[in-house]
């Protein structure tokens, strides 16, 4: 049975994404800074019969990945999936200067990545095979007002997945995916302190997507047999046209 790891487990995508990848055969090892959601998920999970973990572990520390990659390891043996899923989207106009926000964007959205890649990529290449899922965004390929630096950091996960494809997947048999969510249910919005950008996103009439439907596009990828490498997902709300 393969392994996955998902990093912002405990709402959302990363939540639905734990769901849907234990459901479709996957032990799951749920990470995010919040122990006491992610304990109630790996309740849930097991419930089910599917075997979990939780550990407590914050991106942005070198320290917790590492130890989360051996916990996943102690635990199962092996980590075949990693779901580089945390991210924070606390978007804002440049004249605004948060600049505060900005570099909170740069260590979780990626250096966060960074040190889940870290992490993992030992045990990947002993092994030559294994699986990194990049939550990016339809603002990784697109710039909108109030979106220059949180784009800015989903444009280096879309180059951090690309380089991580072309060095590695042909020597090493590792399969890399960039999912693309558009505007999709989560409290990602909630770290908006902008009150212009506030304004702008109560304007807007889009009926988002589920979380479960990003989480449908990643078990996807990840089912495929090992010879076919899903690169790039972009699933957006039918209603959303302009992003």
């Amino acid at each position: 049975m393969r392994t996955a790891i998902i990093t912002g487990a405990s709402s959302g995508i990363g939540a639905a994404t734990a769901i849907a990848l234990g459901k479709a055969g996957f032990n799951v090892v749920l990470a995010a800074r919040s122990i006491d959601k992610l304990e109630i998920l790996k309740n849930e999970l097991e419930s089910e019969g599917i075997k979990a973990i939780a550990v407590k572990a914050d991106v942005v520390k070198r320290d917790d990945m590492q130890n989360l990659a051996a916990a996943a390891l102690k635990e199962f043996g092996n980590i075949d999936i990693l779901v580089n899923n945390a991210g924070i989207m606390p978007l804002s106009f440049m004249k605004n200067l948060h600049q505060d926000e900005w570099d909170k964007m740069i260590d979780v959205n990626i250096k966060g990545v960074l040190n889940g890649v870290a992490a993992v990529l030992p045990t990947m290449m002993e092994n030559k095979r294994g699986h990194i899922i990049n939550i990016s965004s339809v603002a990784g390929v697109k710039v909108f007002p109030s979106s220059t630096v949180y784009s800015g950091t989903k444009w280096a996960v879309e180059a951090i997945t690309e380089g991580l494809r072309m060095e590695l997947s042909k020597n090493f048999n590792l399969r890399t995916t960039v999912i693309r969510p558009g505007a999709t249910e989560s409290n990602l919005t909630s770290t908006i302190t902008d009150a212009e950008v506030g304004s702008l996103f109560a304007a807007m009439e889009i009926e988002a997507i589920k979380a479960e439907d990003i989480a449908n596009a990643i078990v996807y990828a990840a089912s495929q047999p090992e010879n076919v490498n899903v690169n790039e997902i972009l699933v957006r709300p039918t209603s959303q046209d302009l992003l």
